[in-house]
């Protein structure tokens, strides 16, 4: 996989509410087994020497297992524990100022919501991927606004960066947005809120063949 390009398929992103912290890498495995091909440690209920003890554990995990790890909201953790990029919502700071931190190589993703202005100047500005959702109905954030998948196939035709949907997505809704467009699937609740992470992540990871 070339630096800094993140590859299709599912992107799992965890839930310190979902995944008690003494159980997240065997968790984290767990989805990487099941075939995510990427990883988001996003945790908001953690002090920040617990994220920093958890984000080193999982950089090497996922060093070892060759999958991306990307942090949620929060580039200094991602230079620090050397994670492979951060993922950056409306105020988590610019793609330059984050990239001047974590280097050229870094995967630096936007969260785009339901705006294609917003991930045309992202893409400018040097993000590695794009982000729009949510699509269905989130247990995550349910009070996220809506996209709908007309963004999907204007993004895959005028960025020359990947695309990321979030929200709400299921093994069963999936196939349409990989039709319009999404290179990744964000899934939280889908893969961490499962019993079987194994099996959740293998549900989402056989709609990219070509990545299996």
């Amino acid at each position: 996989m070339p630096a800094g390009i993140l590859p299709d398929g599912l992107y799992a992103i965890t839930d310190s509410r979902l995944t008690p912290h003494s159980s997240l890498l065997e968790r984290v495995e767990q989805a990487i087994a099941g075939g995510a091909r990427v990883i988001q440690y996003r945790d908001k209920l953690a002090s920040d020497g617990e994220r920093y003890t958890l984000a080193i554990a999982l950089a090497a995990l996922c060093l070892r297992r060759q999958v991306p790890l990307i942090i949620n909201d929060d580039a200094a953790l991602a230079a620090a524990v050397g994670a492979n990029g951060v993922h950056l919502g409306e105020a988590d700071g610019t793609v330059a100022a984050a990239r001047a931190q974590l280097g050229a190589e870094a995967m630096i993703g936007v969260s785009c919501y339901n705006s294609m202005e917003r991930a045309r100047e992202a893409a400018a500005q040097g993000a590695s991927y794009v982000a729009f959702g949510r699509f269905f109905a989130s247990r995550s954030k349910p009070d996220a606004v809506s996209a709908g998948t007309d963004l999907l196939c204007t993004a895959r035709r005028e960025l020359d960066v990947p695309v990321a949907a979030i929200g709400g997505i299921s093994p069963d809704n999936a196939g349409p947005l990989i039709a319009a467009g999404a290179n990744l699937l964000a899934v939280i609740h889908g893969v961490f809120g499962q019993e079987d992470v194994v099996a959740a992540a293998a549900s989402y990871a056989h709609h990219f063949p070509a990545a299996n």
